[in-house]
C-alpha cells in the first residue's frame, strides 16, 4: 500500500471512482481501456483490444507505461524496482475479484 501512494495521486483502487486516471478497482481481469465514464487515449483503447489485465501485463506496463503503450495519457514514468511493481499488484489484487 505504501508504494501505491505514487499511484494514488491519480488513481483510486478502493472504490469504483475515476480521478485524473481511471479507477483501478477490479483492474485485474478487466480489458485495458474499458472503464465507464473515463476518456482513454486512442493508444490505450487500441492496446486493450483482445487483452486482459493480468499480473504479467501489469508487471510490464507498470515498469514502463509509455514504452508499452506509446501515446498513453499516463504521465507516470514507471516503477523501477521489481519489488515495487509486485507490491502494487498485490495491493490491487485486494480490489479485483477476478484475481482471487
Amino acid at each position: 500500500a505504501k508504494v501505491f501512494k505514487k499511484c494514488a495521486v491519480c488513481h483510486i483502487a478502493e472504490e469504483a471512482k475515476n480521478k485524473v486516471g481511471p479507477t483501478l478497482n477490479g483492474v485485474i481481469g478487466r480489458v485495458p481501456g474499458t472503464v465507464a465514464d473515463y476518456k482513454y487515449s486512442k493508444a490505450m483503447t487500441e492496446f486493450g483490444a483482445g487483452k486482459v489485465w493480468d499480473e504479467a501485463q501489469l508487471t510490464t506496463y507498470l515498469a514502463d507505461p509509455k514504452g508499452v503503450v506509446k501515446g498513453t495519457k499516463m504521465a507516470f514514468a514507471g516503477l523501477k524496482k521489481e519489488q515495487d511493481v509486485a507490491d502494487v499488484i498485490a495491493y490491487l489484487k485486494q480490489f479485483s475479484p477476478a484475481a482471487n
